[in-house]
């Protein structure tokens, strides 16, 4: 059952280049998604459109059975978190306490209850130890796990990391979509917007944008296979699948080690 429909969506933030074009996509309730795309592909518009934070010039957006609009965007906002790819651009309290309260502050949850809730959110990502921290006493994988517990505290269905492990090291990047893959696991829907495809491979379906248009869309098998599309969606791909391409235009027949690098390019 789709959790969110997206039918024939267009925007532009003028009137001579449109970011998105007749877009179509249906995201299953608990499914996660890959959004992927290169620079300008349109991928953080969509984003921002799912959310309300900007208008459609066309089309609908349909969340949790609400259509999108003027009337209906506070409510749906209630079902759908976003975490930024900049940790520091979404920390708005003073301490990690005061982040994950505020949320929960806006909906007007009584003071027990929010209580209450900062403390188990903040322990299900591992910071129950630096409520009393202020932001510039945390790593960037640090501060995108108090934002997961802000999100998680307001109760959403739906989370979209936008870009969030972009500005990471390593050990951070891993921290979050190790952490992703948890709330996976809890039937929350998640939908991470990326440019890289090696992140892309832990999710359930990949969608490839260009130029505001979808042209891809299936599991990560399906859409790996797909010479054409992968070369003409300006993304870095994986080593394995370059070296299998190299080998196929240089004519170099060697089935066993194609087979080698295909797994290797699927080792997530």
């Amino acid at each position: 059952m789709s959790i969110i429909k997206i039918e024939d969506l267009t925007f532009s933030y003028n009137e001579d280049t449109e970011v998105l074009k007749n877009v179509n996509l249906e995201i299953n309730k608990g499914e996660w998604v890959s959004i992927l795309g290169h620079n300008g592909s349109g991928k953080s518009t969509l984003s921002k459109l799912i959310i309300g934070l900007l208008k459609a010039s066309s089309g609908k957006i349909t969340v949790d059975g609400e259509l999108l609009n003027y009337d209906t965007v506070h409510s749906i906002r209630r079902k759908i978190g976003i975490v930024f790819q900049n940790p520091d651009n979404q920390f708005v309290g003073v301490t990690v306490e005061d982040d994950i309260a505020f949320g929960m502050e806006n909906l007007g949850i009584e003071r027990n209850e929010m209580i209450s809730k900062i403390q188990e959110f903040s322990k299900k990502v591992n910071m129950i130890d630096y409520l009393n921290k202020a932001p510039h006493e945390l790593s960037g994988g640090q501060k995108q796990r108090v934002a997961i517990a802000g999100i998680l505290a307001m109760g959403t269905d739906i989370i979209i990391f936008d870009e969030a492990t972009s500005m990471l090291d390593p050990k951070g990047r891993d921290s979050v979509l190790s952490f992703i893959k948890e709330l996976k696991n809890q039937g929350i829907t998640i939908i991470t917007i990326t440019h890289e495809m090696k992140e892309a491979l832990y999710s359930d379906r990949i969608v490839i944008l260009k130029e505001g248009k979808v042209i891809a869309d299936g599991t990560a098998v399906d859409v790996l296979q797909d010479k054409k599309t992968l070369n003409s969606s300006n993304l870095e791909l994986l080593l394995p699948l370059k070296l299998i391409y190299h080998m196929q235009e240089q004519n170099i027949e060697n089935k066993e080690i194609e087979e080698i690098l295909w797994q290797l390019s699927l080792i997530k």
